[in-house]
């Protein structure tokens, strides 16, 4: 149920990241931007050719071709139920549901459709929906690795683990 759950929210993000791209992109000219709550974050149209603080522009095989490595790694981590925490599941879907929401942009255009812009500081990179779902997945991917993988989710124990049980 909680795979099913989690992969329903992952669909409707997908979903949401894509509409928000095709709506910024019919209503808000390139380089433009409208407010959506001012003087904290505006919707402003920005191609991104490269990765995250455009590093990598140009790139654009290349970048598919990691994240899709990415993303199928993280599928494979779901479908096998390694990862069985709640935490570390929706960690999972939302990495999936970003990192497919980028692929489809950089495969059907060649750039990532970007809209959100941080008034407040205004050198921070301007980011989207799959952006938020990579970065709130990864944070708690991380929070799940560092404080729960160990004790709910690692099968069996390796010959050099100080806590297995001698065999004298």
């Amino acid at each position: 149920m909680l795979y099913a759950i989690c992969a329903a929210l992952a669909a409707a993000l997908l979903g949401l990241d894509q509409w928000v791209k095709h709506y910024v992109t019919v209503n808000i000219p390139l380089g433009e931007a409208r407010p959506l709550l001012p003087g904290l974050v505006e919707l402003k149209t920005v191609h991104n050719y490269g990765a995250a603080w455009s590093s990598f522009s140009g790139s654009r095989w290349l970048l598919v071709a990691v994240t899709t490595v990415i993303v199928a790694a993280v599928a494979v981590l779901l479908l096998r139920r390694i990862v069985r925490h709640p935490l570390g599941v929706a960690a999972g879907f939302l990495i999936l549901s970003g990192g497919v929401g980028n692929i489809l942009d950089r495969v059907r255009l060649g750039y990532v459709v970007d809209m959100f812009h941080l008034e407040f500081w205004p050198s921070y990179p301007v980011f989207n929906v799959a952006d938020i779902c990579v970065v709130c997945g990864a944070a708690l991917a991380a929070v799940y690795y560092l404080w729960l993988y160990e004790k709910h989710d690692r099968r069996g124990r390796t010959h050099g683990d100080t806590d297995a049980p001698s065999e004298s």
